[in-house]
């Protein structure tokens, strides 16, 4: 029979534990993991409670998404209604609604940014065209070039392009993210002091929330890069997943 012991050199205080010296200490552990498993159930972060938590909030997302809201736009007003996609602790089941702020990424349906060898000519016109010059900027960044302004074009987007200094418009993320921290609050909402590209708010005094801003990009040559690299983690089928989601942009901090 196998017995526990400890190094000469270790303290007896912090003995190690050895090889399982019977049967009835591995029940004993397994008891205990089961009861831990319990005592997280109860406490609502048991494995069932976690995948309800993250359909409920993928549904909400979804609802959330489908609401059509009219926004004054150039010219008149239109309607319009983008992607709303819920991240962080509530996408993962890890918080209940009022545990902590619920985090939004808010994506654009009528922009599109693509990369440098994308044809713009498949896209409709309503669509507004960014292009990327992701050879002047260094990884993970980029700079959006006005392509084509769309015959529906948010103000929020059309007040952010700024002059690059050659006759082109170029998009300011700063000025994007300033555009929406201005648009008018709903009844009982209060902002709050921006974080990076990420708009804080509360709304009623306890629903908190964190809006971010984003736009779709269309970059397979960048994904398809990204996804060849030779790695160890994540795992194929999680790097494809990935590659499947596509990419977005926001403000960088």
């Amino acid at each position: 029979m196998a017995k526990c012991g400890r190094r000469p050199d270790e303290p007896e205080r912090f003995r190690r534990q050895g090889i399982v010296s019977s049967k009835q200490d591995l029940i004993q552990w397994e008891n205990a993991s089961v009861e831990t498993c319990t005592i997280l159930s109860l406490l609502g972060y048991g494995l069932e409670i976690i995948q309800a938590r993250r359909d409920a909030y993928r549904e909400h997302g979804k609802l959330f998404g489908k609401l059509v809201t009219a926004w004054e736009s150039i010219p008149p007003t239109f309607i319009i209604t983008g992607t709303i996609i819920i991240t962080g602790s509530k996408a993962e089941g890890l918080s209940s609604i009022l545990e902590s702020d619920r985090d939004h990424m808010i994506i654009l349906n009528r922009v599109i940014c693509l990369e440098d060898d994308v044809n713009s000519r498949a896209f409709p016109g309503e669509i507004t065209v960014l292009r990327s010059l992701s050879h002047r900027s260094y990884h993970g960044h980029c700079r959006l070039l006005l392509e084509r302004r769309g015959t529906a074009i948010l103000r929020q987007v059309n007040d952010a392009f700024c002059d690059d200094g050659y006759g082109r418009e170029l998009l300011s993320s700063e000025l994007y993210v300033n555009n929406w921290s201005n648009v008018d609050l709903t009844e009982g909402e209060v902002l709050h002091e921006r974080a990076g590209p990420s708009i804080p708010s509360t709304v009623g005094g306890i629903y908190h929330m964190d809006c971010v801003h984003a736009l779709r990009y269309n970059c397979p040559n960048i994904l398809s890069k990204w996804a060849a690299r030779p790695r160890h983690w994540p795992p194929p089928e999680v790097v494809q997943r990935v590659v499947s989601l596509g990419a977005v942009l926001t403000r960088a901090r």
